[in-house]
């Protein structure tokens, strides 16, 4: 028997999930190992559930570079960007990423007929299958939970768009946003990008107040 993805908002794992169908979305997903046990239980017991310190030092945290990093392994991180794009204006419509060495930043707009969740499950099922194969390695290659936040608006929208493009800058890997090969600052280019990531259909209203406050 099949069963439909949980719609509205979940919880797996140690974040909370908006699994809504329709929506300008932010999501991250990272390697196995990229954030050390240790570390993750000393700050989940410091922050509470979804809150914006949580996710903020989660992010941080990734941004170190812990674990093997096989992102940074031009033929894997190649994989993963062509996962992203070969679905872009079929199943969602993508608006910006970036493949840092442990993680993945993606703005996705979803259609109703797919939902985030499983958007995510395929872009991990198809690569890590292939990297593991590429790396000689078996068992889990993502982490099984994601982190995903909602676009609000306009100014969100573009405030999320300079965050990930900026991102392999912050991380001390390239002075330039164009200049991290596997992203949408480098494919789209500053002036195209702008017009292309402002003109999303969809710019929803929160509901309620849990909504507004992610």
């Amino acid at each position: 028997m099949s069963t439909s993805p949980t719609v509205g908002w979940y919880a797996r794992g140690y974040l909370p999930h908006l699994n809504t169908a329709g929506l300008v979305q932010g999501v991250t997903f990272h390697l196995v190992d990229s954030l050390p046990a240790g570390r993750l239980r000393q700050l989940l017991a410091e922050t509470s559930d979804g809150s914006t310190e949580r996710r903020h030092r989660l992010q941080v945290m990734l941004d170190a570079g812990y674990g093997a990093c096989w992102l940074r392994r031009p033929e894997i991180a190649g994989l993963v960007e062509r996962a992203l794009l070969v679905n872009d204006g079929i199943r969602y419509r993508l608006l910006a990423w970036e493949v840092m060495p442990n993680h993945v930043h993606v703005l996705v707009e979803t259609v109703p007929e797919v939902p985030l969740s499983e958007v995510v499950r395929g872009w991990k099922g198809a690569t890590a299958r292939e990297a593991n194969r590429l790396l000689d390695r078996s068992g889990a290659f993502w982490e099984r939970d994601y982190f995903d936040r909602y676009v609000r608006d306009d100014a969100h929208l573009a405030a999320a768009v300079r965050y990930i493009d900026e991102n392999p800058v912050r991380a001390g890997l390239v002075t330039k946003p164009a200049d991290w090969p596997f992203g949408s600052a480098r494919r789209i280019g500053a002036d195209a990008g702008a017009v292309r990531r402002l003109q999303p259909a969809i710019m929803p209203t929160a509901p309620n107040q849990r909504h507004r406050s992610r």
